[in-house]
């Protein structure tokens, strides 16, 4: 039975792999030689992986693919994907390459509006907390004067501060709301550390008003921290073209637009299926976050409340038919960065700011709207034709392969032999025995 560890972080990364396989993996040379395998022979760029977090062992790679042909605003783009799931940079691809002869996608930046709170109890008399923050507000603006100044001078910094009681809905609670605008920076360091100043700031003040001292009821900050919901960082993207255009094969222009607009309409209706309609727009949004070195926790979190601000959880995209025009959209929250964090630091989010031709942040938020509208139109355009299967798994017929170690000789065969036939797991593996029998 293992034993807790103390100064493991303090081990040195040898030490800690020793540690490990000793304790929980029976001194399995094999498991020790995989960490290994993926350390860089670069000393100097495996140092800076290991810098990036605590206790690292090794480096977990993912692939990192381009989806060519984007024709956003007029302007041709390839964009990173960073991503393990097999036919999402294909589908991106294919959309990207649709709508390339059908005007491209239109995006565009609604607001950048960004905030957090200063969380507060308080159970005195409300008006005395009101008559206190109107007193100090200034005082809790020129607090983080310091901490700003290199962001004001770029047009950016703190841009409010409302008090706000939350005392209906839970006894006691009060928050100072505070809305930033951070630029090219996703900001999460700067807003956290000017709301822990605003926070110190107003206890301090707060232990001086004499309404509080007569009542000896103070107001207490529970904590400080900025909000991954960001409805007031907004972002459009589009793609419209005539419905004869969005003729397929076996269908005419008009009836693919009217089950495209079909399925869009359950999505909005049935959460069930609205759920697994956004994760597929978050395959393709996730894939350039992670790229570009952005937080594509920060990201979903707030995509997914967003998806539910009208107090249920419904589609990211809508999709209509105006005067013999189909339209397609989604409109999302979104908070990134281009400096800063990992966007200046990692020499793959480097090559991925290049092949982008170095965007600032808002022409980020286009690119990565676009890259989720383009995987739900691939998406429900194969669901509403061919189904989703036959072009996923035509992807995945390599990684079944991969499982049951195919050479390459198997390999060519195989995908021959599936470019007719429908591909499951069970089948490649019927398959690659008849071969090797």
């Amino acid at each position: 039975m293992a034993k807790p560890v103390t100064g493991f972080s303090k081990k040195t990364k040898e030490d800690k792999i020793e540690w490990l396989a000793k304790t929980y993996l029976s001194n399995n040379p094999a498991a020790v030689k995989t960490l290994k395998r993926y350390w860089n022979d670069d000393l100097k760029l495996q140092k800076l992986h290991d810098d990036f977090i605590e206790n690292t062992l090794s480096n977990y790679y993912l692939p990192f693919g381009v989806a060519p042909n984007f024709l956003i605003n007029g302007k041709l783009f390839a964009l990173p994907m960073v991503i393990e799931e097999s036919s999402v940079v294909a589908a991106a691809s294919n959309a990207a390459k649709f709508w390339l002869k059908r005007g491209g996608f239109k995006a565009k930046v609604i607001s950048t509006q960004k905030n957090g709170q200063v969380h507060l109890d308080y159970f005195g008399n409300e008006q005395d907390i009101i008559s206190f923050f109107s007193e100090i507000k200034l005082k809790l603006i020129e607090s983080v004067s310091t901490m700003e100044k290199n962001m004001k001078k770029r047009g950016g910094g703190l841009l409010d501060i409302e008090l706000i009681s939350k005392n209906e809905t839970l006894n006691g609670y009060y928050q100072l709301h505070c809305t930033f605008e951070t630029l090219d920076a996703m900001g999460a360091n700067f807003i956290n550390s000017c709301l822990e100043q605003i926070a110190k700031t107003f206890e301090a003040e707060a232990d001086s008003f004499q309404p509080f001292k007569i009542a000896n009821t103070f107001p207490e900050v529970v904590m400080s921290i900025l909000s991954n919901y960001v409805p007031e960082c907004l972002v459009q993207a589009e793609v419209s073209c005539n419905i004869v255009d969005l003729k397929q094969e076996d269908i005419s222009g008009l009836a693919f637009a009217q089950k495209f607009i079909r399925a869009i309409q359950i999505a909005q209706t049935e959460p069930r299926r609205a759920v697994t309609h956004n994760k597929g727009i978050m395959n393709g949004i996730d894939a350039v976050v992670l790229a570009t070195g952005n937080d594509f926790r920060a990201v979903e979190a707030g995509i997914h409340a967003y998806a539910s601000k009208n107090g249920k959880y419904t589609s990211l995209t809508n999709a209509k038919i105006e005067d013999d025009t189909f339209r397609f959209s989604i409109e999302i929250p979104l908070a990134l960065g281009t400096v800063g964090g990992l966007t200046s630091l990692h020499p793959l989010t480097k090559f991925a700011f290049e092949l982008l031709q170095k965007p600032n942040a808002k022409e980020l938020m286009e690119l990565v709207a676009v890259a989720g509208l383009a995987q739900n139109f691939a998406a429900i355009r194969s669901l509403v034709t061919t189904g989703i299967q036959k072009g996923h798994m035509k992807m995945h017929l390599m990684n079944i392969l991969n499982q049951v170690d195919a050479s390459e000789t198997e390999k060519k065969k195989a995908i021959s032999h599936f470019n007719d036939n429908t591909v499951s797991h069970s089948a490649v593996i019927e398959y690659v025995e008849q071969l090797r029998s």
